[in-house]
């Protein structure tokens, strides 16, 4: 068997600044730190920093009263900051710079009059947060719901949420510019995102199986999956590696791997010792150089 390991993978700079954040928050001010909804999208990041405790809750009413609270790399609502600010809360926000550019860019739109379309997830914690920006916001989650979507206004702009897969994306906004021909957005899928969708589609072809490392909430990682399969190889999702299957391997001479934005690394080598392969080779199609600094009062915390 061979392994065509898929890079760029794994952590990107948004999750690795969350993370980092809130293990500075813990060596600065001890457990518990609270984090409100799970920092990043990752049961296994979430159970480690349980262990050393960091308490998840999913709205702030069950934060005690001047605590430390973490938001996480998907970003609030305003009505959240406003919550946090009547509490007293000593908050830490963690959101990523480029979920932050989509709500400075809503809140733009916005203000100068657009009528706004947001394409993502209905429920996601990103789309949450971009949606309380500002009042109105018109939620388009795929080509039939911006087939039907009836809006009017003299300009209309459209966000996306950052985890989107680029090929749906393209097409929703496709849909959108024939029904609004003067609508217009920018480009906000991530990098991250961007890089191992294309990453998986280089190496799907040659595989007969792809094997994606990452949770089920991850909006990426499930990306991902549904790219490979699109791309002609069958594909799964798994936690790690006690969730491969034996019948899935039957037959199988080469399994492209790879991992969400929001998966540890680590999770990735043990799949790899699990599978035992003859030779693993690597398929890069860029290199990331992105990094995002921590606010400067945590640079100066010990880890």
């Amino acid at each position: 068997m061979e392994v065509l390991l898929a890079a760029p993978r794994s952590f990107c700079a948004g999750v690795e600044r969350a993370v980092d954040m809130v293990d500075q928050a813990l060596s600065l001010h001890g457990p518990p730190v609270y984090v409100r909804r799970q920092i990043v999208h990752n049961a296994h990041v979430v159970a480690g920093l349980e262990a050393r405790g960091v308490i998840f809750v999913d709205e702030l009413d069950t934060v005690p009263d001047g605590a430390v609270v973490v938001f996480s790399a998907h970003g609030v609502a305003p009505a959240v900051r406003a919550e946090a600010a009547r509490r007293n809360l000593d908050v830490i926000d963690a959101t990523c710079p480029l979920v932050a550019k989509v709500h400075a860019e809503a809140r733009r739109f916005a203000n100068r009059g657009d009528t706004v379309l947001l394409i993502g997830h209905a429920g996601h914690d990103e789309v949450e947060g971009t949606l309380g920006q500002v009042p109105g916001i018109h939620l388009v989650e795929d080509v039939a719901s911006a087939g039907a979507l009836e809006v009017s206004g003299e300009r209309i702009s459209y966000l996306t949420q950052t985890t989107l897969a680029a090929d749906e994306t393209r097409e929703i906004i496709g849909t959108l510019k024939s029904r609004y021909p003067g609508i217009s957005g920018p480009d906000d899928i991530c990098y991250a995102t961007t890089n191992r969708q294309e990453a998986v589609i280089a190496i799907a072809e040659a595989c007969d199986l792809v094997l994606v490392v990452g949770s089920a909430n991850s909006s990426n990682s499930v990306r991902l999956v549904e790219v490979a399969r699109r791309h002609g190889a069958p594909a799964h999702l798994i936690e790690d590696a006690g969730e491969i299957r034996p019948e899935w391997l039957e037959g199988v001479a080469t399994v492209g791997l790879t991992a969400g934005a929001s998966a540890p690394p680590h999770l990735v080598d043990e799949v790899i010792t699990a599978l035992r392969p003859d030779r693993v080779t690597e398929h890069r199609v860029t290199e990331e150089t992105v990094t995002f600094m921590l606010p400067p009062t945590l640079r100066s915390a010990p880890v």
